[in-house]
């Protein structure tokens, strides 16, 4: 197994994690690792806080110093992405026509900015943000008196609004739904973060649809379907991924909304395994396929599989969970995107810290903390039980979260 090439296909968060976790677990056999960007293996949360704020550097991003992978064996292929597999030859064909054999292949490739389709969606002035070349050609843009709008109120829209505002810019928030963070949040959850955005001078104007951007020369003029002209210097969209699953279903690999695989991060295709946002993965603990866009999912996923293609037997199960930083806010969730029909309120949005459970039927499927972090070791663990927990001692702060995760 040791003479067995890897190959691993994005060279992102995931794709990185894969590399050092096949070194990690005793793999000694070849590994080449190819991303499209000329930087290394990097995380992208900072690109919305540290990076994107001037208070972090590009390098601090990075998983590891770009000469780590040479000394780990690690042949590190950067600025030329993987254009083409061919699974029956066991080849991938790169961008610049070299082609590398491969007795498994890991696809790491992510996911996307959705474009917003209407006319001048992707003008100059209007800015979407993914990899750290964006992060830098946004912050550029970010100075004191800007006037800056963002189309889009889900993690990513309200983590760049934040750092907007914190650098000095005048910031509107346009989104089309009835609230802000409407996949992920509960209407009163939704409301507290709002409410905090309007405290430190951001506008929030939900229910609005923008139908156009028109590029004035000097700035840009956002058309909305009330007939409004918002004026604004630049525009940062935010309305979601969408995984690049392209490659993969080019080569015949099953693409349901990602890459489908098993909790081994095996494919339809044997040889083929897949991590990260580009993945919809069967989840043990919930007996489901899933498709997250999380860093955790992106590290703990990648490893995950990688100890698999190494020889472990053990399957990638967490609960997934998501964090966002915003102005003094930290709001963390543990479970899955899915149904719920009660809250549980631990705390009161008044004391800026407290723990809202989700519960469907009965049995908590969700969590979310702000500000509360020491909670959520044990929120986690609560919903991951999958059983019924009295409201009432949920509530009940005088009772330990650790007790009834035990």
């Amino acid at each position: 197994m040791s003479e067995r090439h890897i190959v691993i296909a994005g060279a992102g968060h995931a794709g990185g994690r894969a590399a050092e976790a096949l070194r990690a677990a005793g793999y000694k056999g070849p590994i080449t690792l190819i991303g499209a960007e000329r930087h290394p293996p990097y995380e992208r949360p900072p690109l919305s806080k540290e990076l994107l704020a001037g208070t972090g550097t590009v390098e601090k991003t990075y998983l590891r110093p770009a000469a780590w992978y040479a000394e780990a064996g690690i042949e590190l292929r950067l600025g030329c992405a993987v254009r083409e597999i061919d699974p029956r030859a066991q080849r991938v064909r790169l961008a610049d026509a070299t082609e590398l054999p491969y007795d498994a292949l890991v696809l790491t490739t992510g996911a996307r900015p959705r474009i917003l389709p209407i006319a001048g969606g992707e003008g100059p002035r209007v800015h979407y943000l993914r990899d750290i070349e964006d992060c830098l050609r946004l912050r550029e843009r970010l100075v004191p008196d800007a006037r800056v709008v963002l189309i889009g109120a889900g993690f990513i829209g309200l983590e760049i609004a934040a750092t907007a505002r914190q650098r000095g810019a005048a910031v509107t928030v346009l989104e089309i739904a009835p609230q802000v963070l409407s996949r992920v949040a509960p209407p009163p959850l939704a409301a507290y973060v709002a409410d905090l955005h309007k405290r430190h001078g951001v506008e929030i104007r939900t229910s609005v649809i923008v139908t156009g951007i028109e590029d004035t020369g000097s700035g840009l003029s956002i058309l909305t379907n009330a007939g409004e002209r918002i004026a604004a210097d630049i525009a940062a969209v935010g309305i979601g991924v969408q995984p690049n699953t392209e490659l993969a279903a080019s080569a015949g690999v099953t693409v349901d909304d990602g890459i489908k695989v098993d909790e081994f991060g095996r494919s339809s295709d044997p040889a083929i395994f897949a991590a990260g946002d580009v993945t919809r993965h069967f989840n043990p603990i919930f007996g489901r396929y899933i498709r997250l866009e999380a860093w955790q999912n992106a590290q703990n996923q990648a490893i995950a599989v990688a100890k698999v293609m190494a020889g472990g037997t053990q399957p990638f199960a967490e609960v997934p969970w998501f964090w966002t930083d915003q102005f003094d806010m930290n709001l963390q969730t543990a479970g899955p995107p899915g149904p719920w029909d009660k809250l549980v309120w631990r705390g009161e949005p008044a004391e800026r810290a407290f723990t809202v459970f989700h519960l469907f039927e009965g049995k908590p499927v969700a969590a979310t903390t702000v500000n509360n972090t020491r909670d959520m070791r044990f929120a986690r663990m609560i919903v991951g039980r999958g059983t019924p927990v009295d409201p009432a001692l949920l509530a009940d702060k005088s009772v330990k979260l650790q007790d009834l995760a035990r």
